[in-house]
């Protein structure tokens, strides 16, 4: 089923709209991560939502520009009578009819002007919806992709750490066997430890599965859990450049929408003012009966038939100051809604920087932590092996600590991306798209 109004809004994901929803995927180094958030977005039902509203709010900006057109209507009528005297053989004649209704506002004091403002920025608040929508679906969908990388990795090392577990399984109890001087206890303490590895495979394929769902149902695939993702985490091909425009976050979407909202909120409360001022219209009706058919379309004939008319609100009108109180007041609260989202955003911003730093910190402490865990592992174990050292809670420990600290540090690299996606979130886009300027006039 074709989107329905999607082909009038193809440029919000074209040109530089499209670099806001989804050019920033070009400062990560992974072609399947940009081939994933296409697949999504060619498939997901809520775009397609709205796509729809975008379409919707096209259509009710062109049918309020008919408020400035002249309205007529005509209806005509004929009929056939028959002379009552007897005196004239030429007794029958035909009357025609045409009655002929029109009225048009003249636009004195430019209300009309300003609730086709109005009207342009609803379309505009649309566009950047519908703008923000791709550029959120972008966002989880990168997301959701590098999350079910994430749980393949995790899925490995599960893997791997069960195979560990099995080879000092079979260590220990080769040495209980050959009298080595190491208890039924550590043989058990030994079979604990590969049960736990077991049931965390089991852990990780859940996970994995479930990862693989929540992409499949953002791409608008079924459920089934079948999908499968690279076996290494996108790169980020370079840091956050110094010195960040400011003026990016202007081309938020939910801005962009908070500022077109504002502006129509401002436009209509101008209109509701002018409401309350003399108004000129012009309306006419014509309809007599005329002996000619001709004479109905003769241009002097209609337009002595129009007349001009001034009326104006009354000062006890109170519909109509209680109208315009309440749009004024309705501006008022889309100012404060702007500058709830500005601050918003800004924190969002903030936020996400100040996490850039501190998890780039943290991935080069846990790198060391692994590289130091995995030698003392190795090294429980040829001490094991060797005699040197009878405690086999060292070398389960051991054991322990190194696959902990490598879950931590895949674990610690998707948090990474999923910063930085979400930085990008917060500014709008990349790091150097300008804004779209918002235009409703």
């Amino acid at each position: 089923m074709a989107w329905i109004g999607l082909d009038r809004w193809q440029a919000a994901g074209e040109g530089v709209e499209g670099s806001i929803s989804s050019g920033w995927l070009q400062d990560f180094e992974d072609r399947a991560l940009k081939k994933a958030v296409d697949e999504v977005l060619a498939g997901n039902s809520d775009l397609k939502v709205a796509a729809s509203r975008m379409s919707q709010a096209r259509e009710s900006r062109i049918a309020g520009r008919s408020r400035g057109l002249p309205a007529i209507s005509i209806e005509g009528s004929a009929n056939a009578s028959e002379a009552a005297t007897k005196a004239s053989a030429a007794g029958k004649g035909r009357r025609y009819g045409l009655a002929l209704a029109a009225s048009w506002e003249v636009d004195l004091w430019g209300r009309l002007r300003d609730l086709n403002a109005a009207d342009d920025a609803d379309e505009q608040a649309a566009r950047a919806t519908f703008r923000g929508a791709r550029l959120s679906l972008a966002a989880n969908a990168a997301k959701s992709w590098c999350d079910l990388i994430t749980a393949e990795q995790l899925l490995e090392l599960s893997r791997s750490t069960l195979d560990a577990n099995e080879r000092v399984l079979r260590a220990v109890e080769r040495l209980f066997k050959g009298g080595a001087g190491q208890g039924a206890l550590d043989v058990q303490l030994a079979r604990t430890n590969l049960a736990a590895a077991q049931r965390a495979v089991k852990a990780t394929e859940q996970l994995r599965d479930e990862a693989a769902r929540s992409y499949e149902v953002l791409s608008g695939r079924y459920p089934s859990a079948s999908m499968r993702a690279g076996r290494a985490l996108p790169i980020m091909k370079k840091d956050i450049p110094l010195g960040i425009p400011a003026d990016l976050i202007e081309r938020r979407p939910d801005l962009v929408v908070a500022r077109a909202e504002l502006f129509a909120s401002a436009r209509r409360a101008d209109a509701t003012r002018k409401a309350l001022l003399p108004s000129l219209a012009l309306s006419g009706r014509a309809g007599p009966f005329v002996p000619h058919l001709a004479d109905l379309l003769d241009p002097k004939w209609l337009a002595g038939s129009i007349a001009g008319n001034f009326s104006q609100a009354l000062d006890s009108d109170s519909s109509l100051r209680a109208t315009a109180r309440a749009a004024v007041a309705a501006n008022e609260a889309a100012v404060h809604d702007y500058t709830s989202v500005a601050l918003e955003a800004l924190r969002e911003v903030e936020s996400a920087l100040g996490a850039d730093r501190s998890l780039a910190d943290q991935e080069a402490l846990l790198v060391r932590e692994v590289e130091q865990a995995a030698l003392a592992e190795k090294q429980a174990a040829r001490d094991y092996s060797d005699g040197v050292n009878d405690d086999i809670l060292r070398v389960l420990e051991s054991q322990s600590r190194a696959t902990n600290a490598r879950s931590g540090l895949i674990r610690l690299r998707n948090e990474r991306l999923q910063n930085r996606i979400d930085l990008h979130l917060a500014l709008g886009g990349d790091f150097a798209t300008s804004p779209v300027p918002l235009d409703p006039s």
